[in-house]
């Protein structure tokens, strides 16, 4: 259809839009058959299916072009959703480079939370609210919070106020208000949730606030119970455009489907295949079902990749394609086919960083038989922050330049810094500044003041704080609950102190002793909040970590030093990050260590949401894979250390789900006489991964060294993770075997030498005999 014909298709065109209409379009020129499709389809409801690296914010930018460009709609009747302030700025920049000069009077594009704070400034008084509100922060919400719990006389250390912020923002998150909750929560935060929500949104309102879940509640509210308000919002956004629409929660969904009702000229555009944030309200069914929401919608599926090579691609498809609530699509490129997708297992977690980082290492040199790759065009994309630790360590200890994107690095952890302040202390009771940060921590009651009386007492008679606490207690200086937890902190330093030189007990063990005794661990297993079980596997990691050493002080000195030794040169450096914060980035060549069942796919996830999180996993592993371009690396270990115990791993299920043409099973080197990147032939890729690193490798034989000069077992050379069909398992159906993670269980299914076991504290799994016992055996 010509731009004039276009002009005719809709009613009232003006002489001066037709002419609009008939100007060049040159923004066109550089869009594929698929953008030019989704850019031009200007009437009714469209859906931009767009897929990884498809150019999606190319069309939607150039959709906005065209709209001015050819006078269906002026700047400021152009609604343009983003879910960051980033997306919006460069939105705005691609725009105004179409257009030639600089985009002004475009009001309406923006986050959801900053379009709705203008509207709700101007309407603020249909909710109770003056149009001067203030928006509160985190921490002003948790004050206000743990101000109503008091007031109610609630346990705050069983209920604590950041564990209710999360429930109100999740009811917030579906336009819930206090009396729209269901029934089904009603049970939440010791039945009292619905009761505090009340009361937190009439003292917000006393208080002429609003927090960030209400921005979104409130206009909500106003476009349900007043339909003139909405009316006019209807006329005044003619197109409405919404970008990473598989991202939305309920609140956006019901606020963009209200505005869109009147003239149903919306544009979405997102991936169904890249919603991961369901743990942050996200729903992937609004993408799902937009054409039952808007029949007679138009989708266009943008899928031709300009990023990643075929292979890499036809990896990603393959291991999505395991979902059934998608869309679907299939991604190409006229790109050459480049590397296959490797993949490499690892006998433990700390051989696996070793391998990276070598690996790494011939990359940037060139030696790899390719052209040198620079540091800043390499990634390693993890699933759980804890794993960064093995890799953070190998690159301070060979010098390898890294960044962490998305948090601080693990030592700057503010539970890793808690822990090791713990360490010093009862390692040196000298250290004033260690002493201070763990004194009331987790709560003690001892405040300001407690602390104060502390510190001139050990002025007073020039000591320490250790030593001034333990002064003030002799003189009864310090009395009530207060007094009594210190007494107890001041013994157990002085514990912990004779421990340090037992040779009975190891430096791993004192160091769980300290964290648990002190209160510590539990005080995050009783966080609610989201953030405490990654907290408590960052501890676990950290104990991990001080097996390497000889002792705490050897420990303590090692991270002093690499820390001290890491300076910011502004040089290329390896970028490490969790899959989450590596959406929307790209990088010639990226690792994606831990695919192993539990890590990869995450077994809280499956636990907590069954196939809705399995499916999201594989969501994730699709991010993973689409953002490298050239080189992707897929890798496990069979083997990983938790708390001085081996946990065995079974390979991820998303591995055998990637399509073996377009895979290549590295192995180690010396096995097979290949060195690094050498290849082996193709049979289960996951089998054959772990077969490959299991008997003469490095990892193995360091594995068997250490082994003895610590006087230990040495690992059995049959705990290897191959699965043979052909096998025929010692086990026999009913019969009780252990397992050194699950524990006792019964045989209730054979395959070859797989076993489905019933186990008594973990449910049912899929073990590999080789890693299970008779219960007259024992356990490795």
């Amino acid at each position: 259809m010509s731009s004039f014909d276009e002009m005719d298709a809709f009613e009232g065109a003006t002489l001066s839009a037709r002419a609009m209409a008939a100007r060049p379009q040159p923004y066109l020129d550089g869009l594929n058959p698929a953008q030019r499709a989704a850019v031009e389809q200007m009437d009714g409801p469209v859906l931009m299916l767009a897929g990884a690296g498809t150019g999606k914010t190319k069309a939607l930018t150039a959709r906005i072009v065209h709209l001015m460009n050819t006078g269906r709609a002026r700047p400021n009747e152009i609604l343009a959703v983003t879910f960051t302030n980033k997306a919006a700025r460069e939105m705005k920049t691609r725009v105004g480079h179409m257009l030639g000069q600089q985009v002004e009077g475009m009001p309406w594009l923006g986050t959801f939370h900053a379009i709705c704070v203008k509207l709700l400034r101007r309407h603020a008084e249909l909710v109770g609210l003056k149009s001067n509100f203030t928006i509160l922060d985190t921490d002003d919400q948790l004050r206000l919070l743990k101000q109503l719990i008091r007031a109610e006389n609630i346990d705050d250390k069983r209920w604590p106020a950041r564990m209710l912020a999360g429930i109100i923002d999740g009811w917030k998150n579906r336009a819930l208000t206090p009396d729209k909750v269901p029934a089904a929560d009603a049970g939440l935060y010791n039945h009292r949730g619905t009761e505090v929500y009340d009361q937190y949104q009439r003292r917000l309102k006393e208080l002429n606030a609003v927090d960030f879940g209400d921005l979104l509640l409130h206009m909500v509210t106003i476009f349900q119970t007043h339909p003139d308000i909405l009316e006019q919002y209807q006329r005044w956004f003619k197109y409405i455009l919404v970008d990473e629409y598989q991202d939305t929660n309920v609140a956006q969904y019901l606020w963009l489907r209200l505005l869109a009702q009147g003239h149903r000229n919306i544009c979405c555009v997102g991936d169904d295949d890249q919603s991961i944030y369901g743990w942050r309200g996200a729903e992937v069914g609004n993408i799902l079902r937009f054409e039952t929401d808007f029949p007679g919608a138009h989708v266009v599926k943008l899928e031709q990749n300009y990023r990643s090579t075929p292979h890499i691609l036809a990896a990603a498809s393959g291991v999505i394609a395991g979902n059934e609530g998608r869309l679907g699509k299939t991604l190409w490129t006229e790109a050459e086919d480049g590397e296959k997708v490797r993949l490499i297992g690892h006998w433990d977690g700390e051989e696996e960083a070793r391998w990276i980082g070598d690996e790494i290492e011939a990359m940037q040199r060139g030696t790899r038989g390719q052209d040198a790759i620079s540091l800043d065009h390499m990634a390693i994309l993890v699933r759980a922050s804890h794993q960064m630790r093995a890799f953070e360590d190998r690159f301070l200890t060979i010098g390898l330049p890294y960044r962490v994107i998305g948090g601080p690095r693990f030592y700057e952890r503010l539970e890793i810094r808690d822990a090791m302040a713990y360490f010093r202390v009862v390692t040196s009771p000298d250290d004033d500044l260690a002493f201070e940060r763990i004194v009331n921590t987790p709560k003690r009651g001892l405040g300001d003041k407690a602390q104060q009386k502390i510190q001139v007492t050990a002025r007073e008679h020039g000591t320490n704080l250790v030593e001034g606490a333990r002064i003030l207690l002799a003189h009864d200086g310090l009395g009530g609950k207060g007094g009594a937890q210190l007494r107890l902190l001041i013994d157990g330093i002085d514990r912990w102190g004779r421990m340090v030189g037992d040779e009975a007990m190891s430096h791993v063990e004192l160091a769980e002793i300290i964290l648990d005794e002190s209160g510590y661990t539990g005080m995050w297993q009783n966080d609610k909040t989201p953030e405490a079980p990654g907290r408590l596997e960052n501890l676990k990691e950290l104990v991990k970590a001080l097996e390497q050493f000889e002792n705490l002080q050897g420990f303590l000195e090692h991270v002093s030093l690499i820390m001290d030794n890491e300076s910011d040169d502004g040089g290329a450096k390896v970028s490490i990050m969790t899959l989450h914060a590596a959406k929307g980035l790209e990088f010639p060549a990226v690792f994606l260590p831990g695919w192993e069942d539990g890590l990869f796919p995450s077994q809280r996830s499956m636990d907590e949401s069954g196939i809705k999180g399995l499916e999201e996993e594989r969501r994730l592993a699709y991010v993973g894979i689409t953002r490298a371009e050239a080189i992707c690396t897929i890798s496990f270990a069979a083997n990983r250390r938790v708390f001085g115990q081996w946990q065995s791993s079974m390979p991820s299920r998303f591995i055998d789900e990637l399509p073996e043409e377009n895979v290549e099973v590295l192995t180690p080197p010396g096995l097979y006489g290949g060195g690094f990147g050498a290849a082996m032939p193709t049979s289960n890729l996951h089998d054959q991964a772990a077969e490959a690193n299991v008997y003469n490798s490095p990892g193995w034989r360091r594995l068997q060294a250490r082994a003895g000069e610590r006087g230990m077992s040495q690992p059995k050379e049959t705990r290897n993770v191959t699965i043979d069909m052909n096998a025929v398992s010692s086990f026999t159906m009913g019969e009780r075997v252990f397992h050194q993670k699950f524990g006792y269980g019964a045989v209730i299914g054979i395959e070859g030498d797989k076993l489905e076991v019933e186990f008594e504290k973990a449910g049912t799994k899929k073990v590999v005999s080789r890693f299970l016992s008779g219960c007259d055996d024992v356990p490795f």
